[in-house]
């Protein structure tokens, strides 16, 4: 199975991008990120619509699509490792997880979204809710696995 995040904004080096790496590489699943260029120039709701077609644009045929949005479903690690789990079982070649700009998303992604996902009521900066991903990912994998890792 393979894991793609697709982001609106450019990750810097840094911390964020480094604890993204850091869970990416202990995953025995491909890991790519794929960075949309965020327009400034435009309205909020022209923003989020071309955003939401470059997301769209950027996933690869068959993927199953998982939008990251504070209107999402916050569920347990457990829960969320089921789900992924439930994923691959069923043959999902690649978890497309997109996060949107700082408007959020536009309408056209929330509509192509087999899953919206809150990572909690809390808001994130989008560079570390990279990090934050990564490492529920990693989790899901060691709980459908019986690692250590997750001690609950």
């Amino acid at each position: 199975m393979r894991v793609l995040i697709l982001a609106v904004g450019k990750a810097k080096p840094g911390p964020e991008q480094d604890l993204c790496a850091m869970y990416a590489d202990r995953l025995p699943w491909s890991v790519d990120v794929k960075e949309i260029a965020p327009n400034k120039d435009q309205s909020p709701e022209v923003r989020k619509t071309r955003e939401a077609e470059a997301l769209i644009k950027a996933v690869p045929e068959g993927s199953v699509i998982i939008a990251l949005d504070e209107n999402g479903t916050s569920e347990s690690s457990q829960k969320f490792a089921k789900r992924v789990g439930g994923w691959r079982d069923d043959g999902a070649r690649t978890l497309a997880f997109m996060i949107g700009g700082a408007d959020g998303h536009g309408e056209a992604v929330l509509k192509r979204a087999r899953h919206t996902l809150s990572l909690g009521l809390m808001t994130w900066p989008h560079m570390l809710v990279r990090g934050l991903l990564m490492e529920q990912l990693y989790r899901a994998h060691s709980i459908l696995t019986g690692h250590p890792y997750h001690r609950a």
